[in-house]
């Protein structure tokens, strides 16, 4: 095995290496987005079903936050993507909800 098999594979390493490292970064940013906005919309509906006050609403975030990536946690990125639409739509639905009721 010469240098040129060592470096070649040494390259090969830290391109796997950078691959795998990025796919888990980008699944744990997705997770984030994800827990983020579901906490958020659920912290800012209970704020203004209860009108608990802005500590509240972080400790809710944090909390539906931090459910939301544990729940992901084993999740693919299409299966975290289907629920991010389903999400959505459900949103949309109640949104539309909103404006139409009396």
């Amino acid at each position: 095995m010469g240098i040129g098999d060592k470096l070649s594979s040494f390259s090969n390493n830290v391109q796997e290496g950078v691959k795998s490292t990025t796919m888990t970064v980008l699944h744990i940013l997705l997770r984030l987005i994800t827990g983020f906005f579901v906490g958020m919309t659920l912290a800012l509906i209970g704020q203004e079903l209860i009108g608990y006050g802005t500590f509240a609403v972080i400790f809710a975030t944090v909390v539906v936050m931090s459910v939301i990536m544990k729940i992901l946690s084993q999740w693919s990125f299409a299966q975290i993507l289907i629920f991010d639409l389903i999400v959505v739509l459900v949103g949309m639905l109640l949104r539309m909800y909103i404006l139409v009721a009396p």
